[in-house]
């Protein structure tokens, strides 16, 4: 019988540790790898240029790898469900593979097309490779539901087997057992297109800070193996000015897109670990970054409303202020506080941020100053970051607003004082604001507080070049707290909540926190 497989490209951009690759390849006569691209969403999607940029990259350098083993990657336009009958007859294709998705909206879309490809007589091949662990086998071993402390879930995680080695990579030879068939025609009807055949106008914008594609992701994870110091003391890294600029260790856009496969990351830490310490096992706290992201997934796997309030039996219903004005002050970077607003410009520029940064935004957003719903945040995340991550990220904002997995929220963030300690100088303000370049440290956290004299000197005038603080911190901090007391004091439950918010802090500084994506139909 002739086996004609196509491999299903979303998450998972890599030809490394790609087991329903290997199995699209495993006695096929012919393989073709796809991606579907849904024009739509360049058009009306909530995704910036950014991250576009950052997938039709991951595309580029995929294809590049598929052209040195005699293959290619098909970029196909339109929707699963109207691409693959149409493929399946031209292709007269038998077998479908795809990478698991464990996500409420993916395995909903999953669903329908295994449904649709037995119609045709096709078999399907499912492999789980996006997280360490089977999300549902963590719940199953919680008696069916969801561990909600972080406590709790690494418990269970203590008593699971380690996760399965990843697979190399796809070779020469295997690709030479089976055909792909090229037509001459073939970057016309199966490119991947630019941003500007999408729509987007990127003269002067393109971002050299982070570049898609597995290529570099293994580039970056050996850089990041390098820092063999904190592995081998096991300390947290320290954080400095430094911390705030993107890193070439950097490694969480490349996870969230599959570049680069956890499995890799988990083992070459284990392995440095036990090379470097002769020990036979690493503590569970040295894959932190990892847990947390199995952590959320986990939390999020069946629920449908896990990125909203409505419906979402986790989330405590806070009443946040409805305030289009403030929201829009600060996603544009307009506050008056120097230290938000340099963030949210890197975020806008770059479409990275540090973990702390963003804690430090969410905060002041939330609970800490404009008590705005966690939901509006996220939207601007969705849009602006590389990593934006469904599940990671819905549970991040949820955490970093008190409205689950974490109770502490008395800690508050200052906009003046968090930044100060983290970078005294003001170099990382002056690098995103230049406006207030020439402000002395002494001010630099709080120009407003500057002589007159101070503000001519620096060509800035609050108020003028420069907008005064939105609101008073100490008042709106002191309110806010009284608010969040009384929403918990009505609570008739326990809220589930982890409250080792320090450890959580330093586990996840290696690959940075996460954001979101919308939860009915998401690109990619």
């Amino acid at each position: 019988m002739v086996v004609n497989s196509v491999h299903w490209f979303r998450k998972g951009l890599r030809l490394h540790d790609n087991p329903a690759l290997q199995e699209a390849l495993n006695g096929a006569d012919t393989v073709r790898c796809v991606y579907i691209l849904d024009p739509w969403f360049a058009g009306s999607a909530n995704v910036g240029v950014n991250r576009w940029r950052f997938l039709l990259e991951s595309l580029e350098d995929l294809d590049t790898s598929l052209r040195k083993l005699n293959s290619r990657l098909f970029v196909v336009r339109g929707q699963p469900t109207d691409v693959f009958p149409r493929l399946f007859k031209e292709w007269n294709i038998t077998r479908l593979t795809f990478e698991y998705d464990s996500e409420p909206y993916g395995k909903e879309r999953d669903a329908a097309i295994i449904k649709m490809v037995q119609e045709y007589s096709v078999e399907t091949a499912v492999r789980n490779t996006h997280t360490l662990y089977s999300p549902d086998r963590i719940i199953e071993m919680n008696n069916h539901s969801p561990p909600l402390t972080f406590k709790r879930f690494q418990a269970i995680v203590n008593r699971l087997e380690l996760p399965r080695k990843p697979l190399p990579t796809i070779t020469q030879e295997q690709m030479a057992r089976c055909q792909t068939q090229i037509s001459e025609n073939h970057d016309e009807r199966y490119g991947v297109p630019s941003l500007k055949e999408l729509g987007f106008k990127t003269q002067g914008d393109r971002s050299h800070v982070w570049k898609g594609g597995e290529t570099e992701a293994l580039e970056r994870l050996n850089k990041h193996l390098d820092r063999k110091a904190w592995v081998a003391n096991f300390e947290r890294p320290r954080i400095t000015a430094q911390s705030l600029f993107a890193s070439p260790t950097g490694l969480s856009p490349y996870l969230r897109f599959g570049c680069l496969s956890c499995r890799v990351f988990y083992y070459s830490l284990r392995e440095l670990f036990m090379k470097l310490w002769r020990r036979s096992s690493p503590p569970l706290s040295l894959f932190g970054q990892l847990l947390w992201r199995e952590f959320f997934y986990t939390a999020g796997t069946n629920n449908p409303n896990f990125d909203r309030m409505e419906g979402n039996p986790i989330c405590v219903q806070i009443p946040w202020d409805h305030n289009p004005e403030a929201l829009a002050k600060w996603a544009e970077g307009q506050t008056g506080f120097p230290w938000i607003d340099a963030i949210m410009t890197q975020l806008k520029q770059e479409g990275w941020i540090h973990h702390l940064a963003r804690h430090a935004v969410a905060c002041f957003l939330t609970r800490g100053d404009l008590w705005i719903s966690w939901e509006s945040g996220m939207k601007v995340f969705e849009e602006l970051l590389l990593d934006a991550d469904w599940s990671v990220n819905a549970g991040s904002w949820m955490w970093l607003s008190c409205s689950a997995f974490f109770q502490q929220f008395f800690h508050c963030y200052c906009p003046v004082g968090f930044g100060r300690r983290t970078d005294p100088s003001g170099d990382y303000i002056r690098r995103y604001i230049p406006k207030l370049k020439d402000y002395p440290n002494r001010y630099i956290y709080e120009p407003w507080n500057a002589p007159e004299s101070v503000q001519k000197a620096a060509n800035c005038i609050v108020g003028v070049d420069y907008p005064k603080p939105m609101i008073n911190h100490a008042e709106s901090s002191r309110l806010n707290i009284e608010r969040m007391k009384q929403v918990y004091q009505q609570l008739s439950v326990p809220i589930h909540h982890d409250v080792r918010f320090i450890t959580a802090l330093s586990l996840m500084e290696e690959i940075g926190n996460y954001s979101i994506l919308s939860p009915t139909k998401r690109p990619f």
